[in-house]
């Protein structure tokens, strides 16, 4: 079952939001999500029994009929339940279309997942459903360097790095509040990760790999990325009562932690060959 696409879409006539939505969930959203599901083949019934599952509440056994009574239920637990249950029916409604047993069940589960995460960019959404999972959305640039460094890490043999890239970006995407310390501290995890490889040096810190190999980073990209080191650890190892970073400054930080992990990986690879 294929989704009708709009004329602005069809012809590429869309214009992406500025992210402004977080910590919500909009009614459109909600609705939006009802109705895309109803589109691909799920009805009152299955819709009732996977949103019950995910809120823990029982079914009304007073609503038998799927029109009115059972879609009108469903309707009112999608649109009176917390914001963020709402990303985890999204979830859970992946995972149904993914594990159904007719041919065209993965199919839907992709079809499921274009249209949401065009949702989420066309509304301006800071989230994006990826491997059945929400997980936060950056800017374009912010999507583009954490992939491409992820892959380099990856292609490079460094699975810690990589695996440390990716708990910031899992920190970032907990919900109902995000772990911001937590995604400096991975983030910096990962870039300090790569350096301690080519440093041949397992216990030094970063700040210490810095002074130890002046030519590690060009300069004066190194005494930056020494202050950004200790704003780091200012934030992510020391933490002050009443002071919590900005989840801009966290995206910051693991934006140019990654964009770094990725350019080391790549310039010993490529110094190597």
């Amino acid at each position: 079952m294929a989704l009708q696409q709009p004329f602005s879409k069809r012809n590429r006539f869309t214009k992406p939001k500025d992210i402004t939505i977080r910590e919500d969930a909009p009614q459109g959203l909600r609705y939006f999500v009802l109705d895309t599901a109803r589109e691909l083949g799920r009805g009152p019934s299955s819709l009732r029994s996977t949103i019950c599952r995910v809120l823990r509440t029982r079914p009304d056994p007073g609503n038998w009929s799927e029109y009115p009574n059972i879609w009108s239920e469903v309707e009112e637990l999608m649109y009176g339940c917390d914001w963020f249950k709402v990303y985890d029916i999204i979830e859970a409604l992946h995972a149904s279309f993914a594990e159904c047993d007719e041919n065209s069940g993965e199919e839907n589960a992709v079809l499921f997942a274009e249209a949401v995460n065009g949702f989420f960019v066309e509304e301006g959404i800071g989230w994006q459903l990826a491997d059945g999972q929400i997980i936060t959305r950056g800017t374009e640039a912010f999507e583009a360097v954490v992939k491409d460094s992820t892959a380099a890490l990856e292609a490079t043999d460094r699975p810690t790095a990589a695996k440390h890239l990716h708990e910031a970006l899992q920190d970032l995407s907990r919900r109902p509040e995000p772990d911001l310390p937590g995604a400096i501290y991975h983030s910096m995890g990962a870039l300090e990760c790569v350096a301690r490889d080519l440093a041949t040096d397992a216990k030094a810190t970063l700040g210490e790999i810095l002074k130890r190999h002046p030519g590690l980073l060009p300069k004066p990209l190194d005494t930056a990325l020494s202050q950004v080191w200790g704003y780091a650890s200012n934030e992510a190892r020391h933490v002050e009562e009443g002071r919590e970073p900005s989840r801009e400054e966290a995206e910051l930080v693991v934006g140019l932690s990654a964009a770094i992990a990725g350019y080391l990986a790549r310039k010993q690879n490529n110094d190597s060959t």
